[in-house]
């Protein structure tokens, strides 16, 4: 199930490695749907969606009295899972919340600011399963940082409708707007706005290609915090210490989200390279879910080989994965040497899954190896830093020659002059 790749000796890594192929990306095809809907406004996302999602919604906002109503039926022990799960998420997120700074020098008084966004776009996933986790893990973060409006996007099931389950997560979390409208055409319709909704500051979540192609097109008018959050991804570094069913198995928990994907094993034992694929096959071949499985390892599943540990890591350090898991002697210490990455895991008792649901961080990270430059969401990504400056007479006369001399430099003599002529003296 997964390809054998031996990088012992290779020299350059990054030519080496399996990558994503950018050009295959159907980028032209997401411009389309893109420029439809913000010349077409609600009329186009609904020929999209039937297009698309094969429903005719009329009215994509989801009336809120839905919500309510499949948050009371909601299972008490899976709304108690969403609560433990919500607590921890919201606790997590409020401990990064940035404070305000000030520093005074020589008369001049900078104050920074940490500004919440007005309005957040959520888009969670649909289509292969439901997603009421992903509700929690872009609400919250959203709600710590002081967003006052939240409005989500959801696909539509094959009836039109939204998952009870993520209905139910939205009322939990007090999402304000959710609308059944999924794919490309949901991102246009937050960055751009419509005739049924008022456009975003912020769009945050992961999506398929689709979607994720769409966050990169419309950064130019409005903040797409977790750089490339798409396709999910897990690379495992494995040593002989580790049960081969745990590797296999958590390699296998990020292949199920299907196709587009990645998810590599990384070993300096061709002992455990050789176990751990053949307990991914077995385990595979029994999931109920396949045929998502199967495609993802046959896309972009490997075991690589290498000399030794701090080798596996700079593989790591290439692919950049949304999850990295060490299971291994001495996880953390091996942890200190690791760059680039969305999530580490340290340890047998610290599989993806964890951060997935209830760890605190949320789980919407950067994938495509764009963890190189990129953070998981967080409470930042949801507001903005803005300056208050302050000068005292004294502090600006002793300023004043600077800035008049570095504007005469650049020939912009309004500058020069704004600063002069409240240092003139009276006549």
């Amino acid at each position: 199930m997964l390809t054998l790749l031996d990088a012992r000796g290779v020299t350059d890594l990054e030519a080496f490695l399996p990558s994503v192929d950018v050009a295959a990306h159907p980028v032209d095809a997401v411009r389309e749907i893109l420029a439809e809907v913000r010349r077409g406004g609600d009329e186009a996302v609904r020929r999209l969606t039937h297009r698309f999602d094969g429903v005719d919604v009329a009215q994509s906002r989801v009336p809120r009295a839905q919500l309510h109503a499949a948050l009371a039926c909601l299972d008490p022990q899976l709304r108690s899972a969403l609560e433990v799960a919500g607590a921890r998420i919201r606790r997590h997120h409020e401990r990064q919340l940035p404070a305000d700074a000030a520093h005074e020098d020589d008369g001049i008084v900078v104050s920074e600011r940490f500004v919440p966004l007005d309005r957040a776009g959520l888009y969670v996933p649909g289509g292969m399963a439901a997603y009421p986790s992903t509700v929690l893990m872009t609400a919250l973060p959203a709600r710590a940082a002081g967003v006052t409006d939240l409005v989500m996007c959801t696909p539509p099931g094959p009836d039109g409708s939204v998952s009870p389950v993520v209905l139910a997560a939205a009322a939990l979390v007090g999402v304000d707007e959710v609308h059944a409208i999924g794919g490309a055409q949901a991102i246009a319709a937050l960055a751009y706005g419509t005739e049924s909704m008022r456009r975003v500051d912020a769009i945050a979540g992961p999506g398929n290609l689709f979607v994720t192609l769409a966050k990169r097109e419309v950064a130019d008018v409005v903040k797409t915090p977790a750089a490339f959050a798409g396709p999910s991804e897990v690379v495992v570094i494995a040593d002989d210490t580790v049960d081969p069913e745990l590797a296999a198995i958590d390699i296998v928990v990020q292949a199920e989200h299907g196709p587009h994907g990645l998810a590599w094993l990384v070993t300096w034992s061709e002992t455990v390279a050789a176990t751990v694929s053949e307990r991914v096959r077995a385990l595979t071949e029994s999931s109920p879910r396949r045929s998502a499985i199967e495609t993802t390892l046959r896309e972009n599943g490997y075991a690589v080989l290498v000399e030794n540990a701090q080798r596996a890591v700079e593989v790591a350090n290439v692919v950049a994965p949304e999850h990295l898991e060490l299971l291994v002697a001495d996880a953390e210490e091996l942890a200190r040497d690791v760059r680039h990455a969305g999530a580490v895991f340290c340890g047998s008792w610290s599989p993806a899954s964890l951060g997935d649901y209830a760890a605190g961080p949320s789980h919407v990270l950067p994938v495509a190896r764009t963890a190189r430059f990129g953070s998981g969401l967080g409470v930042e990504d949801f507001g903005k830093r803005m300056h208050v400056i302050r000068a005292s007479e004294a502090g600006f006369r002793q300023l004043a020659p600077t800035v008049a001399r570095l504007a005469r430099a650049e020939g912009l003599y309004a500058h020069e002059a704004s600063v002069t002529l409240r240092i003139k003296e009276p006549t």
